[in-house]
């Protein structure tokens, strides 16, 4: 039997924006998903249980099993001669926007390695990743599957060219404190992504300009991690919230719990993943507060995740 973990991650500084060539900043997060595989006599059958949102798992089904063959068909399987068993189950909630689909891949890539002997390195299990990525979010950026890989905090910028993508391991001075919760809704990030481009296409002028300041404040948030200035880092996290209202991929219920973390005391909040439902992320250095806005969301019927950015890979 084989076995692989990914990390779940958040996205700090620049999701959609990544996507276009904008650089971003994602961090692993203290919870991962965790998978096992071994061979079986017929067919792909993928047993999961991962908590989460209500539906997560069913929704995102025929995705995961597309995942499954394209992961297959990149490590030179023919999927339709492969059974497997597949187990996921983990720490980490399936909640969208928590990279869900990126460490399940990342696990399942790193499963499938094992229980075949393949002796792979992390840089191919996330090239494999970044293809089963695809059957989530079309064009995916890379960012959820490289910070799924190899943990830690991470600048990442996209090769619009088709080349290799940025990537570079950044340092923080400690893990953090963080509160994710869930909205609930389980987002469609392939809907979110086509609508981006989409607009951005239509409308050329303001969506520049708006990229333009996604990657000023990328560099901003890359200085401010360095000199570990939590005040700083938190003000240009609801910078950029703002932004990805702008860009219109947040919701009501994420701009609801960003005011909410707000209001009892977060140093920032914004959404992270691809919006239209999924999660929201606040910086809550300290168990004190860490606990005081997990409390208020909770309080509210909202179900979150008390983790730490920053989680470097063990």
């Amino acid at each position: 039997m084989g076995r692989g973990s990914g990390f779940g991650k958040t996205i700090l500084f620049g999701e959609h924006f990544v996507v276009h060539g904008v650089p971003g900043i994602a961090s692993a997060v203290d919870s991962a998903a965790d998978a096992t595989v071994k061979k079986a006599q017929k067919g792909i059958n993928v047993t999961d249980e991962r908590s989460g949102a209500t539906g997560y798992a069913e929704k995102k089904k025929l995705q995961q099993l597309e995942s499954i063959e394209r992961m297959l068909t990149t490590m030179g399987m023919n999927p339709k001669d492969v059974a497997l068993d597949i187990w996921l189950g983990g720490n980490l909630p399936g909640f969208s926007g928590l990279g869900a689909s990126a460490a399940s891949s990342v696990a399942i890539a790193r499963a499938i390695a094992a229980e075949f002997n393949l002796d792979l390195s992390d840089e191919r299990i996330n090239d494999i990743a970044y293809e089963a990525e695809k059957a989530y979010a079309g064009n995916p950026s890379g960012i959820d599957n490289t910070a799924a890989t190899f943990g830690g905090l991470i600048w990442f910028k996209k090769n619009l060219a088709g080349g290799s993508n940025m990537i570079e391991q950044l340092s923080i001075r400690e893990p953090v404190e963080i509160v994710i919760c869930n909205t609930g809704i389980v987002a469609n990030t392939k809907a979110m992504v086509a609508g981006v481009a989409e607009r951005k296409k239509q409308n050329p002028t303001k969506y520049d300009a708006i990229f333009g300041q996604a990657e000023e404040l990328a560099h901003k948030g890359r200085h401010a991690m360095k000199e570990f200035d939590l005040r700083q880092v938190g003000k240009l996290m609801d910078e950029n919230h703002y932004l990805l209202q702008e860009i219109e991929v947040s919701c009501k219920e994420l701009d609801y719990l960003v005011d909410l973390a707000r209001e009892m005391g977060a140093f920032g909040a914004k959404m992270t993943g691809g919006g239209g439902g999924g999660c929201m992320l606040s910086l809550t250095p300290g168990k004190e507060l860490q606990e005081a806005v997990a409390e208020a969301m909770e309080n509210e019927g909202f179900k979150v995740l008390k983790t730490k950015m920053g989680i470097r890979k063990v």
